[in-house]
């Protein structure tokens, strides 16, 4: 290991080689099952042009990137740290770039009209999140539209995800992160679970057995403190908002 290399820069390295996936290859499969998921959890957030410039802030192995090539969208772009995962999305859209993600920003100022963060602002350091919403906003146009995903705090399970990942450094509650996105001049805040969606047999069995747990959840949290709470109790939540 290089003295001057911090773990992180270890960590991302080896994200694929050293894990589950074991080499850099983009896994259709898992792609297809999460573009249906990805399709009813971001219903009404997506833009209409499907000519808009869409960047994939964290974009990992692409399956991001593989929902909207699916969906039409021609423009799309993709970021990442890790050399492994830019390899694997690379399979799905030659534009995708390894780079530091707020020099990436900085070089995009009012270029796209979406930006997807999905799994990475629990990455950052409490200091760098905000300077991370500020450059996304600068990044996008007029009216354009910030998808974010994060570890729930809100969860009863949060500690599982919040400690899954080393690199793992903050968690929000939906109304924190909405908190910040109002700060540096989103509008429109809206959050959503992140949880199961009716695709199937087996996924309306389980999104109906959900529903009936957070009925509970909310039961335990008017006992406690007299409020149901936020509603939102699934391991991760969206959240998305738009630029004035």
């Amino acid at each position: 290991m290089n003295p001057s290399e911090d773990y992180k820069t270890r960590i991302y390295n080896a994200y694929l080689s050293r894990g589950p996936e074991r080499e850099p290859v983009f896994d259709r499969l898992a792609a297809e099952r999460r573009a249906r998921l990805l399709a009813r959890l971001l219903k009404g957030w997506l833009p209409e042009d499907r000519e808009l410039p869409i960047a994939d802030l964290g974009c990992g192995s692409g399956e991001v990137l593989y929902f909207l090539k699916g969906r039409g969208y021609t423009r799309v772009a993709g970021v990442d740290v890790s050399p492994e995962q830019v390899q694997a999305a690379r399979q799905v859209v030659p534009e995708v770039v390894e780079a530091d993600l707020f020099d990436f920003l900085d070089r995009h100022r009012e270029k796209f009209g979406l930006i997807f963060a999905l799994d990475l602002l629990e990455h950052l350091r409490k200091d760098d999140v905000l300077r991370f919403l500020d450059a996304s906003h600068r990044a996008l146009g007029g009216g354009g539209r910030l998808i974010l995903q994060t570890p729930n705090a809100d969860s009863p399970m949060a500690s599982g995800l919040r400690y899954g990942d080393f690199t793992h450094e903050v968690c929000f509650t939906p109304s924190s992160l909405g908190w910040l996105l109002n700060l540096v001049g989103f509008t429109g805040v809206e959050s959503r679970e992140g949880g199961p969606r009716p695709l199937g047999i087996l996924s309306l069995g389980r999104t109906l057995l959900w529903r009936l747990i957070r009925r509970g959840i909310q039961l335990w949290n008017l006992a406690e403190t007299g409020s149901a709470g936020s509603g939102i109790y699934t391991r991760v939540f969206l959240l998305s908002g738009i630029k004035r």
